[in-house]
């Protein structure tokens, strides 16, 4: 099925536009761009830089006023040809903003598919968001955050620097995260700690019964045990069922670099 471009709209010699996208009154397409099949541009949409690269699935929606794969709000860029990659249907709400990559790290930022990012929200350079990710109103990113598959956050929350969260985590709203936090687990606070485990959202998953149960006591023994993370990673050793979810948990607690938001 053919695209239909609205006449105002300004597109680059160099974009490429799949089959049955609409791009609406007074969008920008400029430099290097694919945008996939399917996907819509409301309106006042830009996508793309003079320098940069930009990578968009199928059936992506953006709409009014929102800024994708623009240039890195980063000092040293120098106009290098750096990314972003989006996947397959994501929503992506009004006057967000999605910037390219550094050079500094694999000159990538990337989203996966199936996101919802709503208005006013910030994801910045060098940033990984995995897929089914629902981050609110006015989320703040900022460089080298990483948010894995299923996490949500609720509205008015910033990320400091190379934070990354763990799967179908769930950051509650109005909270400052400066450490890392674990998957499976609910945060708060100004700055964020682990409180709980994600129950509800696991439950909606469809983790097993004995899989949650493990995962909360694993939860509890980091959160409330009073032991450092070594003598944490033993307790799960020998008190948690090993599975795949408990593996994963051990993975990322040994992995983190900035230190976990207990």
């Amino acid at each position: 099925m053919a695209s239909q471009i609205h006449p105002s709209a300004v597109i680059s010699k160099e974009a490429q536009i799949g089959s049955n996208v609409y791009i609406g009154p007074f969008c920008v397409v400029q430099g290097k761009v694919t945008i996939g099949d399917g996907c819509r541009l409301d309106s006042h949409v830009i996508i793309g830089n003079e320098h940069g690269i930009v990578e968009i699935g199928k059936d992506n929606k953006f709409s009014a006023g929102a800024a994708v794969g623009g240039p890195p709000q980063d000092l040293s860029y120098k106009g290098e040809p750096t990314k972003l990659i989006l996947g397959d249907r994501n929503v992506i709400r009004e006057f967000v903003t999605l910037n390219c990559a550094t050079a500094k790290g694999a000159g990538v930022t990337s989203i996966g598919s199936d996101c919802l990012i709503m208005a006013y929200s910030h994801v910045a350079h060098d940033c990984h968001l995995g897929s089914h990710v629902v981050i609110a109103n006015s989320n703040q990113l900022a460089g080298h955050v990483t948010l894995e598959d299923h996490v949500k956050t609720g509205g008015m929350c910033g990320f400091n620097q190379f934070v990354r969260v763990g799967k179908y985590a769930f950051v509650a709203g109005d909270s400052a995260v400066n450490k890392d936090l674990l998957p499976f687990t609910i945060s708060s606070g100004k700055y964020a700690v682990m409180r709980a485990t994600n129950s509800i959202g696991l439950d909606r998953a469809g983790f097993a019964k004995e899989d949650i149960e493990a995962i909360n006591r694993a939860i509890r023994i980091v959160t409330k045990g009073g032991g450092t993370i070594e003598e944490s990673l033993a307790r799960i050793a020998n008190e948690c069922a090993n599975s795949a979810s408990i593996q994963y948990f051990v993975d990322f607690m040994k992995s983190s670099s900035r230190g976990l938001a207990i």
